[in-house]
């Protein structure tokens, strides 16, 4: 199915997810589509990590109605974005005081990883670190060396990496 109004998604994340349906719908909340919250409840999950296009609304809207259901929820600061800094910036504010909580995409990465023992995932995290990470990704590159641990991709892991430039 081709979404035809607010469930048109980007390639770049319905291809991560190839049998994942993507829910058409035309609420601007996404939390007041009754086809989404029931996916989500579906799931039997009860933390929401949210992200979206516009933080005051696409993110703030859901969230704070979600949270006023009784969801735990978490917004990723730095995957989202307001229609200015101070949109994005007073957005958070208003999410935070209905309880939201507030983290980066890495913090969310890392809470995710645990432990670097957890070697099923660890390579992988790795290189997504290594490539969209900036300095910190570098920085991390440096510390594995020194420690000689074994979660580094190898050189050729790196290079067939897409370039993130």
């Amino acid at each position: 199915m081709i979404a035809e109004r607010g469930g048109l998604l980007f390639p770049q994340i319905t291809d991560v997810f190839p049998g994942q349906e993507v829910i058409d719908r035309t609420f601007i909340n996404t939390w007041q589509d009754k086809k989404t919250v029931d996916a989500v409840k579906a799931t039997g999950r009860k933390q929401l990590i949210i992200a979206g296009l516009w933080t005051e609304v696409c993110v703030a809207m859901p969230t704070i109605q979600a949270l006023g259901e009784g969801w735990d929820v978490t917004v990723v600061t730095d995957a989202s974005g307001g229609v200015s800094v101070e949109a994005h910036e007073v957005a958070i504010q208003r999410m935070i005081a209905a309880g939201a909580n507030m983290l980066t995409w890495l913090a969310v990465a890392s809470e995710w990883q645990r432990d670097w023992a957890r070697t099923e995932s660890a390579a992988e995290l790795t290189k997504v670190i290594t490539q969209h990470a900036g300095g910190s990704g570098i920085a991390f590159l440096w510390e594995q060396q020194l420690l000689n641990t074994p979660v580094l991709p190898t050189q050729a892991d790196l290079a067939a990496l897409p370039d993130a430039g």
